[in-house]
């Protein structure tokens, strides 16, 4: 369904006319409250609309390659915080003392879990939960200082590797916290790994030690402990059962609380804790694997420190009022800035998971409230694949809405479209006609931070609209700590990330091959390198060629090279065009760029997914699609394809009229036809973390698809 619709003028002119009279009505109120408001003479401050258009970054020796830092911090990069605080031990202790009583972290209480038997005949597990329970920063801190005693009488030494393989749950913090202040290096790995990544990870860390959740202890971890002969610790954050049978000789298997209450002994809280220096190791964080086998990250204290102060410059008016909803893996780069973020400000944490997250989740049981509805959140990150999942099913209830229902949808939408683009707020339509979908994130929300991939500019226009906060759109790395560029609160422009952090600097580099140079005209463009402090210190056990994507300037600041392709506009904001290993030159020497084939053709309704691929020794694009359960159900309808969603999937026909249809998209996008998927093959099935064909953050694991869709390649490219 098109939001940018022509409407009858009649209708157009009355809802003008309608909210012409609302805004004269209160327009002396506002400016009543704006003048009582406003910032001092003098001050750098301006309209919304004003600031957008202002330049946020500007290259430091007037070239256009760069090097653009942030208009705040030209003369020097921003490193902390606050003075003094330079590691993570530090800032969490000082949070803990300004606000020991204030709420720190919140889990929900599970009142009861039911099976619910679908309409296909399936039964799922579904939850009915309670309200949320939570624990203060001083008994955060008490429990992080206890268990780090704990963790230290089992034998974890300083400066050595810790695990923490675990969902995202208040333990995680808790465990981090534990191991920022006895100066533990945190290994990170995904809940989502297979048993070949956890070993790999567990043994190249060479780990003692490992914190765990019984769940992933019995259906992951335990299966490849014979792989890992260094282990001889494993901690279970839950908190029952307190005894553990039948594992490997030499590994001790301990409940969190009992290690507490190990570390909370007169004789373990007296040992001289060595807190750490702003230089050593916080976190070894393995990557998640889309490329292939997961790499760890080599993060210092003062790394996280200056990433965490760039990106929360860009959230404005944080303070100890907000509540942030934790979802995403705590061993993703995001997550973790954003809730250390949380932590210093103090701010106040409720853990969600995807399956729990809003009231039509697929755990939460019919009638029941989700966790959002019952949190309430200020602040929230996201990737762009869960936004996409939001903006597609509420189309689809607009679709459904009457004639006219769906015509004060259209209006108010392209109505409110207008006047953001002037900085203008609109009340009167967040009321009336917004106010329900703003509610399926719980009715706060003021900013939603989205990174990890490219989002889509319908899907941005979308939630601005709609849920009536800006969306600071991102981009950064784990190599850089998750900072490097993120929009402005009051930039609503699509498609680009925003000007460089406070802590980092960005430039352009010349990438010959594919045709991307800092001369180019009307933008110079090249391979983005960041700069700066939050830049990290290596992969862990790399080889030296490996190492070869970090440099070191004169001036002995380290550089990262993304293998992303950008451009800078004329205000300092970049664009992300591009992704050297997602280009592919076909048969006849055309380049194909796999990744944005893939963000034009995910606009497309009948798409839910979608992996392009293309075969050097070939001339065209073939592709795998997920497609939207609806959209193809009606389109099969409509040409009478019968059969189950599994025998529509497999479909030559089916093939045929998504692959018409698709190919509109693309078309009016104004890609090239080479660029455009000749053939596809269709997926039953979504493609979630749990598949093993998509990361945790949602990015496709080209391999993996590659692999498991093998036969199809051969099909489609042997035209068999």
């Amino acid at each position: 369904m098109k939001l940018q619709e022509d409407l009858s003028p009649l209708l157009l002119l009355l809802f003008h006319c309608v909210v012409s009279v609302y805004t004269f009505i209160t327009f002396l109120p506002a400016c009543v409250l704006s003048w009582v408001s406003t910032p001092e003479a003098g001050s750098d401050y301006g309209s919304e609309g004003d600031r957008a258009k202002r330049a946020k970054a500007h290259s430091l020796l007037g070239r256009p390659e760069g090097p653009y830092r942030a208009v705040s911090s030209l003369k020097e990069l921003v490193t902390s915080l606050q003075p003094g605080l330079d590691t993570l031990d530090k800032m969490f202790e000082y949070t803990a003392r300004r606000f020991p009583n204030r709420d720190c972290l919140g889990t929900r209480e599970v009142v009861s879990e039911e099976d619910e038997e679908q309409c296909d005949g399936k039964v799922y597990k579904k939850l009915v939960l309670g309200e949320y329970h939570w624990l203060s920063y001083q008994e955060v801190l008490t429990a992080a200082a206890q268990l780090g005693g704990g963790l230290a009488s089992l034998g974890q030494h300083p400066k050595n590797n810790i695990a923490i393989f675990c969902e995202t749950r208040a333990e995680w913090i808790i465990a981090a916290q534990a191991c920022f202040m006895y100066n533990f290096r945190l290994v990170t790995l995904y809940s989502t790994l297979g048993g070949p990544a956890i070993a790999h990870g567990l043994k190249e860390a060479q780990v003692t030690h490992v914190i765990t959740s019984r769940e992933l202890l019995e259906t992951r971890l335990r299966a490849i402990l014979i792989e890992v002969p260094r282990l001889q610790h494993i901690i279970v954050v839950d908190s029952a059962p307190t005894s553990w049978l039948g594992y490997p000789h030499g590994i001790s298997v301990h409940n969190m609380a009992a290690v507490q209450k190990l570390g909370a002994r007169s004789e373990a809280a007296a040992r001289e804790r060595k807190p750490p220096l702003p230089s050593d190791v916080a976190v070894i964080m393995y990557t998640s694997g889309s490329t292939g086998i997961p790499k760890g990250v080599i993060i210092s204290h003062s790394n996280l420190i200056a990433g965490i102060t760039g990106i929360s410059e860009r959230i404005p008016n944080m303070c100890e009022e907000d509540t942030y909803i934790g979802y995403l893996p705590l061993a993703h780069v995001l997550e973790l800035c954003a809730e250390l973020i949380c932590v210093s400000y103090g701010c106040r944490i409720g853990y969600s998971s995807p399956q729990t997250l809003a009231d039509q989740s697929t755990k939460i049981k019919k009638g029941s409230r989700g966790d959002a509805s019952v949190l309430r959140p200020t602040l929230m990150a996201a990737v762009p694949e869960i936004m996409d999942r939001i903006y597609k099913n509420v189309m689809n209830k607009v679709e459904e809405m009457n004639w006219a229902q769906r015509t004060l949808f259209l209006l108010a939408y392209n109505y409110k479209l207008e006047q953001l683009a002037k900085g203008n707020s609109t009340p009167l339509c967040d009321k009336l006609v917004f106010r329900k979908i703003r509610s399926l994130l719980g009715g706060r929300t003021r900013i939603l931070l989205s990174g990890g991939a490219p989002l889509s500019a319908a899907t941005q226009r979308f939630m601005n609209v709609c849920f009536c906060c800006p969306v600071g759109q991102g981009y950064g790395l784990t190599e850089t700590c998750g900072a490097g560029t993120i929009s402005e609160y009051w930039d609503y422009s699509t498609g680009r990330v925003g000007g460089p952090l406070v802590c980092c600097e960005v430039q352009l580099k010349d990438w010959v091959e594919g045709g991307y140079r800092s001369t180019d005209k009307p933008h110079p463009r090249g391979e983005i390198l960041i700069g700066g402090p939050n830049v990290t210190m290596g992969y862990y056990r790399s080889e030296a060629k490996k190492q070869d994507d970090f440099l070191e300037d004169e001036n002995g600041q380290r550089w990262f090279c993304t293998g992303d392709i950008g451009e800078i506009h004329e205000d300092g904001c970049l664009k992300i065009i591009d992704r050297k290993k997602d280009l592919v030159k076909l048969q006849a020497g055309e380049y194909v760029s796999l990744g944005k084939v893939e963000a034009v053709l995910k606009s497309c309704p009948l798409v839910d997914n979608i992996c392009a691929y293309a075969n050097s020794d070939e001339s065209y694009v073939i592709g795998f699609v997920v497609p939207n359960q609806k959209h193809f159900l009606a389109l099969a309808e409509q040409y009478d394809v019968r059969g189950s969603r599994n025998e529509l999937c497999n479909s030559k026909t089916m093939e045929e009229l998504v692959l018409k249809a698709i190919t509109e998209t693309p078309l009016a996008a104004q890609l090239e036809r080479f660029e455009i998927p000749r053939k596809i093959r269709l997926s039953p099935d979504p493609w979630t973390p749990e598949t093993g064909l998509v990361t945790d953050a949602y990015k496709l694991k080209r391999k993996e698809l590659k692999t498991h869709y093998q036969k199809d390649i051969e099909r489609m490219y042997g035209g068999k």
